[in-house]
């Protein structure tokens, strides 16, 4: 069998932590940020966890696991 590939989009935008989840981005921090309040902003630059929701999708572009 041929070797799956990792999606390429998807490697650049998500990151496996030390505990095996997977973390993100959070979206809305890319320009009209002058509305925004300062504590929006700052706080949507840390990271989240991916949903579990989402989990799924997320491994399986990612290659991971089964």
């Amino acid at each position: 069998m041929p070797k799956m590939k990792t999606n390429s989009s998807a490697k650049k935008r998500f990151k496996l932590t030390g505990t095996g989840k997977i973390a993100r981005k959070n979206a809305y921090k890319s320009h009209i940020l002058t509305k925004m309040s300062t504590k929006r902003k700052r706080a949507l630059g840390h990271t989240s966890l991916v949903s579990d929701a989402d989990m799924g999708n997320v491994k399986r572009m990612l290659c991971i696991g089964k």
